[in-house]
């Protein structure tokens, strides 16, 4: 399961995955906390391509349907972009 999938599975405000997860847009954008950023993985070619386009771009910026979710993420924080507020 994706970080965007468990967010729009539990109606999380602000992380809409309008491409159902295909990295075909930046409704999921999030900002991975720096305490968790390496245990969230590397973005991909795609995701960075997608990530150039987002108005608050950070170094720690990522699509949440790109970060897979497992046991090492548990209790993983993330905050979402002013303009998905």
């Amino acid at each position: 399961m994706t970080l965007m999938r468990a967010a729009t599975d539990n109606r999380v405000p602000g992380i809409d995955g309008d491409c159902g997860g295909n990295c075909a847009c930046a409704t999921c954008h999030v900002y991975v906390d720096a305490a968790w950023s390496d245990r969230a993985g590397v973005r991909t070619a795609s995701e960075r391509e997608m990530l150039n386009m987002v108005p608050e771009l950070k170094d720690n910026s990522r699509l949440a349907c790109q970060v897979t979710l497992d046991d090492n993420l548990n209790g993983m924080v993330v905050a979402l972009p002013e303009s998905q507020h």
